[in-house]
């Protein structure tokens, strides 16, 4: 069957019901194309999900820490899993039933369940249904990356999203890949009672961060118990006796791991393979990235690329902004763009990462005379307070402007805290708008300002 519309929308993440929304709301007819769930990755296999089973493993954390507050001390039970997955599971589904509802009401709107193919300019095929628009919009989101791995077709093997449906503990978790996604999980499973080793290819956690804030994340996490392997430079697969090894080292005599399940960690991959992209002429890079310009549009006119698959931000919070950046251009006739955007990005092992702007390691390639701040977190009273006082403050600033390049809180609520930071950067404003304002106290972000004052040349 045959059907036209003003705007065509594939996939429904962060980025595609936001917009149809608008759209709609703008009198357009619009189709949305979703071949899995409603929601995308983050409410279904991402944050919503993963930030749940968070707090569950927060909360076991803290009573394994009774004695530290002066209150009895607690022997926790083996966690239920599957109690665990429960609670989980409601969040997801009210999460994605609220956005089933909201689409499925929305007028002028209809939902295709399936694949969508392009099949030539302005047209595309779901199942038995031709469809055609003259904007269309790609919000197809990414999927965990199957590294080739020697032995990986050995080995059963989860991933982020596999992971999120276990009911029993695992005995001993091996996470290959050192980075946000795998840390949590490391972390999480941890604190819920399983033995885990992170295998990582590199010489340090967390590559895109700086050296100070890797090596404070690789002590969190060992002071839990979490045995870290670096500079696993051979990583191969190995079934042995029904049990997973992974292989760290190249020759004989390497190290190894031997454990009862692999969680394969190491990056995702957008999904544009099967979009049909070569039939109108559109390019992907070496990794799958769809190309666009400041204002998101593809190469190919009245076709868009948004969220994960077209390499600007591989965050929640990115997606929903490129449909901003969207919306903005064409509904509102406001010249948004994509290089206006400044860089912020969490990482939610516990205590988490706020990181916003430059960091330190940017900012001496640069070249340009910086300032730099820097305050343990057990300095700060809300922290230890609490009893969470792992972690640090730091902020970098242009020597000459005053203009903040940067900030990195590792800590208790640093991936709130940063915000006030982020605000000041976004309002072009001088670090001293920061040292001039009074925060409430006892709060982390008071500390901001006195972090702030502390400036030192980076020398």
């Amino acid at each position: 069957m045959e059907h036209t519309f003003d705007a065509i929308i594939v996939g429904a993440g962060q980025a595609g019901p936001s917009l149809a929304g608008r759209l709609t709301d703008a009198g357009w007819t619009v189709a949305v194309v979703e071949r899995k769930l409603i929601g995308g990755t983050c409410v279904n296999a991402g944050c919503t999900p993963t930030k749940a089973m968070v707090a569950s493993a927060y909360a076991a954390r803290t009573i394994q820490r009774a004695k530290e507050y002066g209150l009895p001390g607690q022997t926790l039970a083996a966690i239920d899993l599957a109690q665990v997955k429960k609670r989980k599971d409601a969040i997801v589904e009210k999460s994605r039933s609220g956005l089933e509802s909201w689409l499925g009401g929305m007028k002028n709107c209809t939902v295709f369940h399936g694949t969508a193919k392009f099949t030539g300019p302005g047209v595309m095929q779901v199942n038995d249904d031709v469809l055609k628009a003259e904007k269309i919009f790609l919000n197809v989101g990414a999927r965990p990356f199957i590294p080739q791995l020697p032995g990986v077709d050995e080995v059963p093997y989860l991933t982020s999203t596999t992971i999120l449906e276990m009911e029993t503990l695992p005995e001993h978790l091996i996470v290959v890949g050192g980075s946000y996604v795998g840390l949590e999980f490391a972390q999480m499973f941890r604190r819920f009672g399983s033995e885990v080793t992170v295998v990582e290819r590199a010489q340090r956690l967390v590559g895109h961060e700086d050296d100070d804030v890797a090596d404070e994340v690789k002590k969190i996490l060992e002071a839990e118990g979490v045995r870290v392997e670096l500079g696993s430079d051979c990583i191969r697969l190995e079934n042995r006796d029904g049990r997973p090894v992974v292989h760290m080292d190249c020759g004989s005599e390497s190290r190894d791991v031997v454990g009862s399940h692999v969680l394969l960690a190491m990056g995702r991959i957008p999904n544009t393979d099967d979009l049909g992209l070569e039939t109108i002429g559109i390019a992907t890079d070496k990794h799958g990235f769809i190309s666009v310009n400041d204002t998101l549009e593809t190469a190919v006119p009245g076709v868009w690329a948004m969220g994960d698959c077209n390499g600007r931000g591989a965050f929640t919070h990115t997606s929903y902004n490129d449909f901003e950046i969207v919306a903005a251009n064409l509904l509102d006739h406001e010249p948004r763009k994509v290089s206006d955007r400044i860089q912020v990005h969490g990482l939610y092992i516990d205590p988490p990462l706020g990181q916003v702007g430059m960091t330190e390691k940017e900012v001496r390639k640069n070249g340009k005379p910086a300032l730099m701040g820097i305050r343990p977190m057990t300095k700060v009273n809300r922290a230890v307070e609490k009893g969470e006082s792992q972690g640090f403050m730091k902020v970098l600033v242009d020597a000459e402007s005053k203009m903040i390049l940067g900030a990195s809180i590792l800590g208790n609520g640093g991936d709130e805290a940063v915000h006030c930071i982020l605000t000041a950067m976004y309002a072009k404003q001088p670090y001293t708008l920061l040292t001039h304002s009074v925060h409430i106290h006892p709060t982390v972000s008071e500390l901001i300002p006195t972090v702030f004052e502390g400036l030192k040349p980076l020398e």
